[in-house]
């Protein structure tokens, strides 16, 4: 039990570079203090941010990207592909384990969006809507010390970049029940011509200071900080963002309702020498782990299976590791 005063701190950046903001976001991530809650607010230009274990070939059109300038991202969260440009605002709480709590940062989003007189809710694993279509999407990632919670807010962004830039699968509209990725997604700008970036910041400062009941500084980190261009560096790099692609004897691909997933394996005397998982799934951290647990074995189903059913998993990811072994169960014939 915390006996400190809560902390309460917003971050501005005032950088449109998705590889600055997200280096930021883990400097924060890193440094916040354990009674300590920060909002941080940044905008990207021109960008698509994937999640961090999805396969940058498959989900986005690159050249059409590079010929409009724009830039690829990849988050330490999981999740699927995102769009931004300046027509759309990112949030971030970042805090400790012991104070990370999903409702309350998400109503301090929803509250936000009140004030500026839109009805909103929180629906499925990661979506805010309002009349039925999403205009916030979120993602989640968690270290052993602390926690964040980010996602976007669609003010007045470009969707048509959505179909230009993101190559979204049919399998996954269709299982929204939808016709396309623009008739899925909404601009708050469309129910409340009025808003704009500025006035939905003041927002959700003012909706902060009230579900948190604290007075919040606002706080600016030095650009020139050693280890802010350490993580700059990362998330520029090559290997970051694309990550290894070699070619794999087998791959077997599907969908489940906790996510899509491709299962991506490099044999050698039928032993598992390379295996590397490509998911939307919002749980990366139990993804990276079950790539892990299955190196080394036997291509035949029953051992694999036998491998997962090692994984350390809460009563969260049962369903998880459940769907991928009676999935791999119909692989028989493989192995």
């Amino acid at each position: 039990m915390l006996t400190k005063e809560l902390k309460t701190k917003i971050v501005l950046s005032s950088s449109f570079d998705p590889w600055y903001n997200l280096a930021l976001e883990e400097y924060l991530l890193d440094n916040v203090e354990e009674d300590e809650v920060i909002l941080y607010l940044w905008q990207n230009a021109n960008t698509v941010v994937i999640g961090s274990n999805q396969n940058t070939w498959k989900e986005c059109r690159i050249s059409e990207i590079e010929k409009n300038k724009g830039k690829i991202a990849r988050r330490l969260s999981g999740g699927g592909a995102v769009f931004h440009d300046l027509g759309n605002l990112n949030f971030t709480f970042i805090l400790s384990k012991q104070l990370y709590d999903l409702d309350k940062q998400l109503s301090v989003i929803i509250n936000a969006v009140r004030k500026q007189g839109i009805n909103a809710e929180f629906v499925g694993r990661n979506d805010i809507e309002v009349e039925g279509k999403k205009f916030s999407g979120n993602a989640f990632y968690f270290t052993d010390r602390t926690a964040y919670h980010h996602g976007t807010i669609l003010i007045d962004v470009d969707i048509s970049k959505l179909t230009d830039y993101l190559q979204v699968s049919e399998e996954k509209i269709v299982s929204k029940g939808i016709d396309s990725v623009q008739a899925r997604v909404i601009n708050l700008k469309n129910l409340n011509p009025n808003i704009t970036i500025e006035s939905m910041k003041e927002s959700l400062k003012e909706s902060f200071v009230e579900i948190y009941h604290s007075n919040c500084k606002e706080y600016l980190v030095e650009k020139d900080n050693p280890r802010l261009q350490e993580l700059y560096s990362k998330y520029s790099s090559w290997n970051w963002i694309y990550g290894e692609s070699p070619s794999f004897d087998i791959v077997f691909e599907n969908k489940f309702s906790w996510g899509a997933i491709e299962l991506c394996l490099s044999l050698k005397k039928a032993i598992i020498e390379k295996a590397v998982i490509y998911s939307d799934a919002m749980n990366n951290t139990l993804i990276a782990r079950i790539a892990d647990s299955i190196k080394g074995a036997t291509f035949n189903i029953e051992e694999i299976c036998s491998r997962l059913k090692t994984v350390n998993i809460d009563e969260n990811e049962k369903i998880v590791l459940y769907d991928l072994c009676n999935w791999l169960e119909s692989k028989k014939e493989y192995g």
